[in-house]
């Protein structure tokens, strides 16, 4: 589980596809620290650590995560923001995050509001229900306030800290995003049996 505060931004080092794919990352963790089998969310998709070495690890990426997560776009040099799973006497800054990828979406709109930018998205349709004002999302991994429902899109303002520190900071109008749902809002629905 994490929390959605992203602790580190680093990039794609390598790609190899097949069915599977191998990712390297290249991070400014202290790989001694990570182990082999322990969780990374990179840019919002939970990935297992197969190997390692000094400033890079690697994972192995199944054909469905390329297919429902942005993750099937990467290639060398993408940036990604990473976040190591919560202990559990670690301070929850953000919200519950699973690391689970519901859906893509696609950045619509980004503006300037005062030293923040306000920032459009559109999901997927089904996901809509379940985004509500002042409410939580993961967006590529990043725990965000939603501002703003509409019909067909969602508005959040990032602040110049997540602007340096995460890949918020070089979006443009057209990219795809991966987006990751609140965890109570998906056990409301599935309690009240919209889901």
């Amino acid at each position: 589980m994490f929390t959605g505060i992203i602790s580190d931004l680093g990039s794609v080092r390598s790609v190899e596809k097949g069915a599977d794919a191998r990712f390297e990352f290249e991070t400014h963790y202290d790989t001694d620290t990570l182990e082999l089998g322990a969780s990374v969310a990179c840019s919002g998709v939970c990935l297992t650590v197969i190997d390692k070495g000094p400033g890079w690890f690697a994972a192995t990426v199944s054909g469905e995560t390329l297919r429902v997560t942005t993750l099937g776009t990467w290639k060398a040099g993408t940036p990604v923001n990473f976040e190591r799973p919560l202990k559990a006497a670690d301070e929850l800054g953000g919200h519950m995050v699973l690391g689970h990828v519901d859906g893509v979406g696609e950045i619509d709109d980004i503006r300037p509001e005062s030293d923040s930018i306000r920032v459009q998205i559109k999901p997927p349709v089904e996901l809509l229900p379940y985004i509500a004002p002042k409410g939580s999302v993961a967006v590529d991994g990043i725990s965000l306030t939603v501002n703003e429902v509409n019909n067909g899109w969602f508005a959040v303002n990032i602040i110049p800290h997540t602007q340096e520190v995460t890949t918020l900071g070089s979006i443009e109008a057209g990219m795809p995003v991966n987006l990751e749902i609140d965890l109570l809002a998906r056990y409301v629905a599935r309690l009240l049996g919209k889901e």
